[in-house]
């Protein structure tokens, strides 16, 4: 493995175990609003948005595993799941159209 992708992979690594420092903070989530927040913030629902929410549901809502309780263990437990699931999903996708594209 050359030094540019090891760096990569540890710094990808280390993203993926600070995940779960998002449990500390105070306050909702910048940007992860559904659209009874916005309507909350803005006063009015974008059609756009209103019409597309509920198009795609995650894999795991706020980030947690369905019938887990409420310990921060299982909760960090679950963010760093959801780290490692976006980390192989995009990576494999980028991965895969990489290669399309080379071979081309």
């Amino acid at each position: 493995m050359d030094k540019i992708t090891r760096n990569f992979a540890i710094g990808l690594i280390l993203l993926i175990i600070l995940a779960p420092l998002g449990l500390l903070a105070v306050g909702e989530t910048f940007g992860e609003w559904g659209p009874e927040e916005v309507k909350e913030k803005l006063g009015f629902v974008p059609p756009g948005l209103e019409h597309l929410s509920g198009l795609w549901s995650a894999p795991l809502p706020d980030y947690a595993m369905p019938g887990s309780g409420d310990s921060m263990t299982v909760a960090a437990g679950a963010y760093i799941l959801s780290a490692v699931l976006g980390v192989l999903i995009c990576g494999g996708l980028l991965y895969f159209i990489g290669k399309k594209v080379a071979k081309d």
